[in-house]
């Protein structure tokens, strides 16, 4: 197995017992971006010659007997949202294309003495405000969408351009393209990772997470991103109670999508977990809330430029950041009340005598559509755009702030991945990637050789010839 298709977990093994050192795997993976970047774009800007300075230093800390754990030496790459002193956080808008950040966010600092390799800035939707990220082609078929706005992320890692990577989810950005391109996507509880230095869409929205092939992967990036483990929790099946709703996740969803989700759920059963039917409630309310916080939330956010620069703004993003100036007040007032009753209604699932531990749905109604699609079209006749698509299923746990993971549970009948959501109680991460680490131990990729890797696209397969 080449360094590149290691997971992190993998990657980490190797690196601590001195079989690969993290020059080696940072060049490997390197060569894998030169390979896919051309096709696939996953990449805004590669920083090739500050990756190889890092790994050489984490190469030496290693040689001093002195390993910061498992991200020491492993290269990663950040959403073009998330700052890091010295170099440009242009958040895939010419509205940022010449600023330089003058400091670390959060995360990336963390991330940094941690250990781990930046590698560089990867695509997203502009400013985050979209569903797709038009730069990127899927990993695992470059005329589909990428999904978004964590595109870039997803897409790196899935095609083994990163190991790992940061995203950010308002409405589903980390989860959608994680479930697009086949690997594992944390939107962890709203709070538990600091968004300072990351670029905001929707403040009370707004999460930073990891993108990695597997659920234990994604754990090891929490641990890094909030400073404290995360328990390696595996569930007493025995006990473990598992929603399934009976509305709104399983509406208007492709039956391919719906058939290896299912099937996913009664693995779970079969692993000796108690399935409850569930009402998610509010439900007719989701999409009013999501956009009704939103929008006015990022046009105020922009206020100043949509005065100064509106013509640096996209073709898609500009009328949504008009749109959201037209918001009255009540109506933002009202979307904070629905979300208030959204997150004590949610809560009573987690709760009580009849509480459930996680709930299990898809994570997006279809696959990858292809790159030129605008708008579903379901058997009922009912359509929506591909952004309201996307984000349907995702929403609820941005309004809640309840954590939420994708991960892929098989593919539909044209070879796509089909993503599955596990959505659990505040702070309770480790239950949903103990679940998450079970499922995909028993599941249909369990025992290859590529977790949360896509098939090499063509550029690949060339520079293999």
């Amino acid at each position: 197995m080449r360094p590149y298709e290691l997971t992190l977990a993998e990657a980490a093994d190797a690196v601590a017992a001195g079989d690969l050192s993290p020059v080696e795997l940072t060049d490997s993976v390197l060569d894998r971006i030169e390979a896919v970047q051309p096709e696939l774009n996953a990449y805004a800007e590669v920083l090739a010659g500050t990756a190889r300075q890092a790994a050489a230093r984490a190469a030496a800390e290693l040689a001093a007997g002195r390993r910061r754990g498992p991200l020491h030496g492993v290269p990663m790459a950040l959403k073009d949202l998330i700052d890091v002193a010295g170099t440009p956080t242009r958040a895939g808008s010419r509205v940022r294309e010449h600023h330089t950040a003058h400091r670390d966010s959060t995360v990336a600092a963390r991330l940094a003495e941690a250990g781990a390799v930046l590698l560089g800035k990867a695509h997203t939707h502009e400013f985050a405000y979209g569903l797709t990220t038009p730069q990127t082609r899927n990993a695992w078929a470059p005329d589909r969408v990428a999904g978004g706005s964590s595109g870039g992320s997803a897409v790196a890692v899935a095609a083994g351009a990163a190991t790992f990577a940061l995203g950010t989810d308002t409405g589903g950005s980390i989860r959608v393209p994680a479930a697009l391109n086949g690997v594992v996507g944390l939107k962890p509880t709203y709070g538990l990772v600091p968004v300072d230095g990351v670029v905001p869409l929707s403040w009370s929205l707004d999460h930073v997470g990891p993108l990695t092939r597997t659920s234990r992967d994604a754990g090891l990036v929490l641990a890094a991103l909030t400073g404290r483990p995360v328990p390696d929790r595996r569930p007493d099946f025995t006990s473990l109670r598992v929603g399934v709703p009976g509305n709104h996740y399983f509406d208007r969803v492709d039956p391919a999508v719906e058939e290896a989700v299912r099937a996913a759920i009664d693995r779970l059963r079969d692993l000796g977990a108690r399935l409850v039917d569930v009402e998610i409630p509010l439900a007719e309310h989701v999409k009013a809330t999501q956009w009704g916080l939103m929008v006015p939330e990022a046009s105020a956010v922009h206020e100043e430029t949509l005065r100064s620069s509106p013509e640096l703004y996209g073709a898609d993003v500009h009328p949504l950041l008009e749109a959201g100036r037209l918001v009255p007040a009540g109506d933002y007032l009202r979307a904070q009340r629905a979300r208030a009753l959204m997150r004590q209604e949610w809560a009573r699932l987690f709760d009580g005598a009849d509480a459930v531990d996680v709930v299990a749905a898809p994570t997006v109604p279809l696959t990858a559509v292809p790159r030129d699609t605008e708008t579903v079209t379901w058997p009922d006749g009912s359509t929506e755009t591909v952004a309201d698509a996307y984000v349907r299923l995702c929403a609820p746990a941005n309004i809640t702030g309840l954590p939420a993971l994708s991960l892929p549970v098989g593919l539909d009948g044209e070879g796509l991945p089909v993503g599955m959501q596990l959505i659990g109680r505040p702070f309770d991460e480790a239950t949903l990637l103990g679940v998450g680490h079970v499922l995909e131990q028993s599941g249909p990729r369990a025992g290859t050789d590529r977790p949360g890797l896509a098939p090499e696209p063509a550029a690949a397969r060339l520079v293999a010839q």
